[in-house]
């Protein structure tokens, strides 16, 4: 085990308390039931959007988001996405006949640059899906405005970045639908478990059916069941499947973990800001990048990232972690470049390479270390002075 992993006491011991307490009943309600709607109302409230579902992973709220794409345009077309992000946001496109098209990140934000993502708009985009990397709020007023001018479709990927703001608003509330995960190294979990959240009726309605089958019975909206069931006067009212869907409901023990780790979720982004400070304050700006973007962060993770091509000082770099049981993850978010994974080599050319300079930069010349609340202030300093010295 190392010394310094990249996530530490993510659960307490009065999460666990009230599960205890709550299987301590005669009969308790495991599957998705009330624990899950009160859950879903306070992340709503907490966020700052009308709906959220709760569903059992961040990559099914991807696949669910990209479904509910595809319901609206069936034709498909391509949705412009980072190839700096998590494997799953790339999967829900391809899967959902949608072709992915790969743009480069700012440096100093992790996240889609702006210019480049509003010069690869063409007639056949129908979504930008921006993630917020590594706790950094990565929106900008050019895109957003440029987005609505356009007519396109804002999807925003929160899953490492709960409570990041942008405008003094949090990020997954500026979007047609936003994705969360509450896995277990993220900002606060379920132990697995993700969201979906929006200000779209329909698209809630939409959600709450596919994470269960595509069942018209889990939708909320009377006026749409009871037309649905006068439409299809042979089925049996319970079992009509209106949408082609999947099963991807969480549970009561998750939302009870999620209701308790929410009330802690404020102080713990504080305290990871103040980690990332003190991490970065003292960090070698000649050998490694410190000036990103803060404004809005909501740190994740601590990202080390050579300011110049260098495989000795990278080399030198991971020495030092490794001697010292400092844990961390080569290429940062995702495995670094997704364009460089086996399920993506019939997409490479060498003219997408070219344009993936910055991702491809934090691919062979980054990485990240763990950041959590109960990181101590020696322990950061001594991390900060074992990188220095590589």
């Amino acid at each position: 085990m190392s010394d310094f992993p990249l996530i530490k006491n993510n659960i307490d011991r009065d999460d666990l308390d009230l599960v205890i307490e709550y299987l301590k009943q005669d009969d308790p309600r495991l599957t998705n039931g009330p624990k899950i709607k009160e859950f879903e109302k306070s992340w709503s409230k907490w966020l700052g959007v009308k709906y959220s579902v709760f569903v059992n992973s961040g990559s099914s709220a991807n696949l669910l988001t990209i479904a509910m794409l595809k319901i609206k345009y069936p034709q498909g077309g391509n949705i412009i996405v980072p190839a700096f992000t998590w494997v799953s946001d790339v999967a829900s496109c391809l899967l959902n006949g949608f072709e992915p098209r790969f743009v480069d990140i700012n440096l100093d934000t992790l996240a889609l640059d702006t210019e480049k993502t509003i010069n690869a708009i063409d007639e056949n985009t129908k979504a930008v899906f921006l993630t917020h990397a590594q706790g950094f709020n990565g929106l900008t007023s050019e895109l957003k405005n440029s987005l609505k001018e356009k007519n396109i479709i804002l999807i925003e990927d929160v899953c490492e970045s709960h409570g990041a703001t942008f405008l003094d608003k949090k990020c997954g509330a500026h979007s047609w639908v936003s994705n969360f995960s509450f896995y277990y190294a993220h900002h606060m979990t379920t132990i697995e478990g993700g969201m979906i959240c929006t200000n779209d009726p329909e698209l809630y309605q939409q959600a709450r059916m596919l994470r269960s089958h595509g069942l018209l019975r889990e939708s909320s909206d009377k006026d749409l069941i009871s037309k649905t069931i006068e439409n299809n006067p042979e089925l049996n009212p319970e079992f009509i499947f209106k949408y082609l869907g999947y099963n991807m409901r969480g549970n009561e023990i998750n939302a009870i973990i999620g209701l308790n780790q929410l009330k802690k979720l404020d102080n713990n982004i504080h305290l990871r800001n103040q980690n990332q400070k003190l991490f970065y304050d003292n960090l070698d700006s000649k050998k490694f990048k410190t000036d990103f973007n803060y404004e809005g962060s909501s740190n994740y993770a601590f990202n080390v990232i050579l300011n110049d091509p260098d495989i000795e000082l990278m080399r030198s770099l991971e020495k030092n972690l490794l001697q010292n049981s400092i844990e961390y993850r080569r290429g940062s978010a995702g495995g670094g470049n997704q364009l460089r994974q086996p399920y993506l080599s019939h997409m490479i050319n060498e003219d997408v390479m070219q344009n993936l300079k910055n991702t491809d930069h934090v691919h062979f010349y980054g990485l990240y270390i763990g950041n959590y609340p109960s990181l101590s202030s020696d322990s950061i300093s001594f991390i900060v002075n074992m990188i220095n010295l590589s």
